[in-house]
């Protein structure tokens, strides 16, 4: 037994969505007990609000997914904020998710359990930190999810991003023991599968080598990634109040769903009514390619406008959210092939990716009359081309599509608003989102007041709101 912060699973999901996050393990010096199975499992849960809840639809605000309507959320889409905006966001990474993997670690040890359910905390702790740094920039690490440190020290975010694939080397070595496996149940996404996990953590090795533009490592990485659709990774759901999917939550039960809806700009990628579409030249189809497929999954007209799909799709009551999937694996390779290995990779991976979605991809409401993504061939690039109507290089044309498909795909992740900043300075490629406010795309969360009022080593002066973070200077 190991004294920890222990999520259950009835705290997390019981609660509207607009407030999951809010008050859970305010006070690390009041700790519970519990075995090392049931922490893993509170970890897990909390990693899902962090990846798939509220601080997801606050970052895709600011990438242009969202448009907020009233409220807090209109306030988002003006770059109203402050430093208490992301103060539930930052607890989350912190207190719900590292505190708990750690305590999850030590409990295991404690127990005498060690090489798998260690890789598998080790990537929980990837996933929260990961999502950390790429949000704020300077973050704690080695002194983060110590209850007994008060002023964790705050390291820079490059040197993060080279600790972050230092531990998913160690995860890959406990992953790979053979040993210390999770009972049953208790591992809520792979059930403690080692080879699963290994591939999801070549695949995170990939998404923060995309995020420092090491192509090259990223492209090794993501060979040995996620290999199938059926082994991407995935936040399980199911039809109950306390385990219905996060977004079915906010569109579908909360009192919130009137503050939010699609942007224009995403709807008009893939709307494919020109009658309902909001700017149809935005849109992705052409005689290769039919979105009406995708659209489906991703989307209903509602009284509010348009919102993610509650009813059979992407935010149905029990729809699985997406961690890191097959398909963000296949796009790190046809991106970072692009970018390593030239036009012919890039456009190959791309086009497996296209057969892919072409039998029904990560759409689960899928009709076949509705797909269409037929192999693309340089010609369609070269100037005139299908996809190259503004005469641009071949090369410029190539990966303009494969930077929006990545947009369109990673809807609803954080990998969206990571992308946006990591390629706003290409201009001539780039997903061209335009600020909701002003001229200014937002570059970061602020650090929240909670720590900025408990923590001396915040950094100071603190960043603004538009302010790159390193990596994206």
């Amino acid at each position: 037994m190991k004294k920890i912060i222990l999520i259950s699973l009835l705290a997390v999901f019981i609660v509207s969505c607009s407030n999951l996050v809010d008050d859970l393990n305010q006070n690390p010096n009041s700790p519970t007990s519990a075995p090392y199975q049931n922490i893993l499992t509170g970890t897990e849960v909390a990693n899902i609000v962090l990846q798939s809840g509220e601080p997801v639809r606050k970052a895709g605000i600011f990438c242009g997914y969202y448009t907020g309507l009233d409220r807090n959320h209109l306030s988002y889409s003006r770059y109203e904020v402050s430093t208490n905006t992301f103060n539930s966001e930052w607890n989350n990474v912190y207190a719900d998710v590292v505190v708990n993997a750690l305590a999850t670690q030590n409990a295991a040890k404690e127990e005498g359990i060690e090489g798998i359910t260690l890789g598998i905390t080790k990537c929980l702790r990837v996933m929260a930190l990961g999502a950390a740094t790429a949000l704020w920039g300077d973050i704690p690490f080695d002194e983060s999810g110590q209850p007994d440190i008060v002023n964790p020290v705050f390291e820079k975010q490059l040197d993060v991003y080279a600790k972050l694939q230092d531990l998913l080397d160690e995860a890959i070595i406990d992953l790979s023991s053979g040993v210390g496996r999770p009972p049953q149940n208790a591992e809520i996404y792979f059930d403690g599968n080692p080879a699963l996990w290994k591939e999801a953590a070549y695949t995170l090795k990939a998404r923060y080598y995309m995020h420092t533009r090491e192509y090259a490592l990223a492209y090794t990485a993501a060979e040995n990634g996620i290999s199938s659709n059926q082994n991407s990774l995935m936040a399980p759901h199911g039809t109950a109040n306390d385990d219905a999917n996060l977004n079915y939550q906010f569109f579908a039960v909360a009192v919130r769903q009137a503050d939010l809806v699609t942007s224009d700009f995403m709807t008009s990628l893939v709307a494919p009514d020109p009658v309902s579409n909001p700017d149809f030249a935005n849109y992705r189809g052409n005689d290769k390619t039919n979105e009406t497929g995708r659209y489906n999954f991703l989307f209903k007209i509602t009284s509010y406008g348009t919102q993610p799909n509650t009813v059979d799709g992407f935010a149905a009551i029990n729809a699985s959210a997406p961690l890191v999937t097959y398909q963000e694996n296949l796009l790190i390779l046809a991106e970072a092939g692009f970018r390593t290995e030239g036009f012919t990779t890039g456009l190959n991976r791309l086009n497996e990716f296209r057969a892919y979605m072409a039998a029904g991809g990560y759409m689960t409401n899928a009709n076949p009359a509705d797909l269409q993504y037929d192999d693309y061939v340089q010609q369609d690039f070269e100037s005139g081309g299908m996809e190259n109507a503004d005469n641009l290089s071949a090369d410029d044309a190539l990966l303009r599509e494969i930077l929006e498909e990545r947009y369109v795909t990673f809807f609803g992740q954080f990998e969206g608003f990571n992308d946006t900043r990591r390629t706003e300075k290409e201009t001539i490629v780039r997903v061209p989102v335009e600020p909701s406010e002003g001229m200014f795309l937002p570059q970061r969360f602020l650090y929240p007041t909670t720590e900025i009022e408990r923590n001396s080593n915040v950094p100071n002066p603190i960043p603004g709101f538009f302010e790159p973070t390193p990596v994206n200077q």
